[in-house]
């Protein structure tokens, strides 16, 4: 009988049950958790035991979140890549009461202008106070990661769940470093799913209205956003479906705050860019030509792409990733016992697929799987424990020291980067050859010898360089990209920079020689390269030439007086400026 009772205590602990609820179970303590005198004096062990190990938890989690803190405020001033380059400038532009689509097209909704701009507007517009706001919002969805896990498993759970969370999130190998719009989906994502729970628990429309409204805001930031929302909608309904007696006239009740909530944020958006007269701009590039974008990679290319973007991604944290990957082992194998297995594994199915529009599987991207990915570390960590000390109390923190060794790992391995590298150089260590060390000198330059009321242009995917340097854009293309994809708006696109270009005549022109700033593919229309080299041609001169001659060196040669000095590197960046006669010289694309 007694190995029998011992058999049940460890399934029990396996299963996800709190100290109480196995003790109420033996008939330990009360209904409402309180200890009989006889076993309060025959537990004492346990008691302290469960206190120690709350308190190892929480100095870990602390230490953990001034870990990553003190990372991200030494990469203070890693330079912007281009997704930030273009938030900043959007966010820039919006300070200066100028709305989005209007001077800088691209796909992105209007959700994470608004958030740089809100940062900006608090930390001041420069790469620190940008990354400041990074940290910010880092650090609050690692919050509502752990209420989030709390909520659905217990303390021990959360602990490891967000400490995981926060040191995936700011690893190399998913680009963590840079602010992009992942970051800023999984806010208002956590917060909502956060919500969703609360609201199902004490049945209040408002709170659920509020989840919707979340979700609603975390599809502003990115359009994968959506998926989020579609996960909460059906949690919704089935909890609704499953209650007794069903009501069908509650289920449309709820599902329509629900929805109000989240079409929310979308409805007013469109209206304020209505009435700023670019909502035609702002359909056709979030909406016309974002459907084009998807469908560029065929079904055929989607598992070589994913293979090859997930094999970057392991190196965020190898141990850690089959952590994850054991607990979903254990949520499949134990579905009907785990409390919240079906929400847990409803929001690992569509993390993942918000992840793959488009089949791109570009690294920040998996950045949206690690709310789950961090809540099925938690399980697996803390069900291994529970199992342990089943057998032996002392035993519960051998699981909890092997996670803090597969995060030490995973600091490790990226150790160079997070820790000893200054900004410029840990960049150069994570982006190759990208101008983004070099477009700082390059806004530089153009901002000291430019007017005042000067715009610029951009031949190749840099707008970093227009936020740098304060000055606009004399074209709404601040991307090369989909000029050179093949898809049936390139060929129009690129005639309209080159037209938008010489009515703006702007005063610097900068041409970026480096393919990863194109992206062309063999099908691209070649009209705008031969036309950059017919512009710089007859209407400019050369003054800045940007030689990248590796990762560590790069030589720059300002106010040329050889203008047939050529560059050595095939990775290069030419200024020209705009004169009544020029005498440019021609640089092969």
């Amino acid at each position: 009988m007694c190995c029998l009772e011992r058999s049940q205590e460890i399934a029990l602990y396996c299963r996800g049950w709190t100290s109480n609820e196995l003790l109420t179970k033996k008939g330990m303590v009360d209904t409402k958790g309180t200890m009989t005198k006889l076993q309060q004096k025959n537990s004492p062990s346990s008691v302290v035991s469960d206190r120690i190990l709350k308190v190892a938890l929480w100095v870990m989690l602390a230490a953990f979140i001034l870990l990553v803190a003190a990372i991200r405020i030494r990469l203070l001033n890693f330079p912007l890549e281009r997704d930030e380059g273009e938030y900043a400038y959007a966010g820039q532009l919006m300070l200066q009461g100028i709305p989005p689509y209007q001077l800088a097209y691209n796909m992105k909704l209007p959700g994470i202008y608004a958030a740089y701009a809100f940062i900006m507007a608090i930390f001041g517009q420069t790469v620190a106070g940008i990354h400041l706001g990074l940290l910010v919002v880092n650090v609050v969805t690692t919050v509502l990661v752990f209420f989030l896990a709390k909520r659905i498993s217990d303390y021990f759970s959360a602990a490891i769940a967000a400490s995981a969370f926060i040191l995936l999130s700011v690893s190399p190998a998913l680009l963590g470093m840079a602010g992009h719009a992942t970051h800023f989906v999984l806010l208002p994502a956590a917060a909502g799913l956060l919500a969703l729970l609360c609201a199902l628990d004490r049945d209040k429309p408002s709170t659920l209205f509020l989840s919707g409204l979340l979700f609603g805001l975390a599809f502003l930031m990115k359009q994968q956003g959506i998926f989020f929302g579609i996960f909460g909608g059906l949690y919704l309904i089935y909890s609704e479906a499953r209650k007794r007696p069903a009501s069908w006239t509650r289920l449309a009740e709820r599902c329509s705050i629900y929805s109000t909530g989240a079409i929310l944020p979308f409805g007013i958006t469109c209206l304020l860019l209505y009435r700023a007269g670019v909502f035609d701009t702002f359909w056709f590039w979030t909406v016309s030509y974002a459907r084009q974008y998807v469908a560029i990679i065929s079904p055929e290319a989607a598992l070589q792409s994913f293979s090859a973007g997930f094999a970057g991604v392991l190196n965020s944290g190898r141990v850690l990733w089959i952590f994850a990957g054991a607990g979903v082992v254990v949520l499949l194998r134990n579905w009907k016992i785990y409390r919240n297995s079906l929400f847990i594994m409803g929001l690992f199915l569509f993390s993942f697929l918000s992840i793959c529009p488009g089949f791109y599987f570009r690294q920040h991207y998996f950045i949206l799987l690690l709310p789950a990915v961090a809540i099925a570390i938690g399980l697996v960590v803390s069900s291994a424990s529970r199992w342990l000390a089943a057998k032996n109390p002392r035993l519960s923190f051998i699981p909890i020291l092997l996670f803090i060794m597969a995060c030490g790992h995973a600091g490790y391995t990226h150790r160079n980067v997070l820790f000893f590298l200054s900004p410029q150089e840990a960049c150069r260590a994570v982006y190759g050859a990208n101008p983004f060390p070099e477009a700082l000198k390059i806004a530089e330059y153009i901002k000291q010898h430019a007017s005042k009321d000067a715009t610029i242009a951009v031949l190749g995917s840099e707008p970093e360089i227009f936020f740098y340097s304060g000055l606009k854009s004399s074209t709404g293309y601040i991307y090369t990209y989909g000029l050179m994809e093949p898809q049936p708006y390139a060929a129009t696109m690129q005639r309209q920079m080159t037209r938008e270009i010489e009515s703006a005549k702007p005063e610097y022109v900068v041409v970026v020689n480096i393919p990863t700033s194109w992206l062309a593919y063999p099908e691209s229309d070649r009209f705008i390269l031969d036309w950059i080299n017919r512009y710089t041609k007859e209407k400019l001169e050369l003054v800045g030439l940007i030689d990248i001659l590796s990762e560590t060196k790069t030589m720059y040669y300002w106010d040329l007086q050889e203008q047939n000095r050529s560059p050595q590197s095939q990775y290069f960046i030419a200024v020209y400026k705009r004169t009544p006669v020029s005498e440019a010289v021609k640089l092969p694309l």
